[in-house]
């Protein structure tokens, strides 16, 4: 068990390697440090420069701590699927591992990549005094949508020009939540099928010092839910 769980662990520390050593991969690591500045002093110029933005400051954070996720999402979907038009994946599928724990070791990383980008963005937003409690718990959530992108871009995605495609459209279904703030709150539930709905919900309860543990643990069973079942499509069809 021991051995199988150091054969794990050095495919996921692997799979950093490769990005690291891709020069076109590691360019993207600038934009969740940009995005640091961009929150700190970007952010609280423009709500100077423009007052009526003010009110909107709680769906730019919330966009803002998506952002890290989303780009480590794509960085790592991007060695999925290059190992697949390689066929390496074909190799990996003959080690013998439990294909399903294969493939949930090597989304540690950018899981951790992708919280700890959230949290970052938590940390220098100076808009908010937020709980350290609140904070983590929040950017453990925001952080499962990377592994979530990861999954379903390798699924649908035969090579590198496909993956940029559907990359593009996962966007859609973690930015539309937001609009839930934006309509009568009637229909601020038709979005509740998206999983980022209940992150930037709680979010919304942090701020304002409301129930935001009841939003999280439904986002968490949901986030945890979808992740399950894509690791299961992914190593049925990504090691074949």
């Amino acid at each position: 068990m021991l051995r199988i769980m150091e054969k794990l662990i050095k495919v996921a520390v692997n799979d950093s390697k490769l990005v690291f050593r891709d020069s076109s991969l590691r360019l993207f690591f600038i934009f969740p440090i940009l995005n640091l500045f961009v929150v700190r002093y970007g952010f609280p110029f423009v709500v100077e420069t423009f007052p009526v933005l003010e009110g909107y400051v709680n769906v730019l954070l919330m966009s803002a701590t998506m952002q890290g996720a989303l780009i480590i999402g794509f960085i790592y979907s991007m060695v999925l699927v290059d190992e697949k038009d390689t066929n390496v994946a074909k190799v990996y599928g003959i080690l013998p591992i439990s294909q399903f724990w294969f493939v949930v070791f090597r989304l540690i990383v950018p899981f951790l990549f992708a919280a700890f980008s959230c949290a970052a963005i938590l940390i220098v937003e100076p808009f908010y005094r937020l709980s350290l409690v609140a904070s983590i718990l929040y950017s453990v959530l925001c952080g499962l949508t990377a592994p979530m992108m990861v999954l379903f871009v390798a699924i649908n995605s035969k090579n590198k020009i496909e993956a940029m495609t559907w990359q593009k459209l996962t966007n859609i279904p973690i930015s539309l939540p937001l609009l839930a703030f934006f309509v009568p709150a009637t229909y601020t539930f038709l979005f509740a099928i998206l999983p980022a709905f209940w992150a930037y919900q709680a979010f919304d309860q942090m701020i304002t010092d409301g129930s935001y543990l009841l939003f999280l643990s439904v986002g968490y069973a949901f986030s945890l839910a979808v992740l399950i079942i894509l690791a299961r499509k992914f190593s049925r069809s990504h090691f074949s």
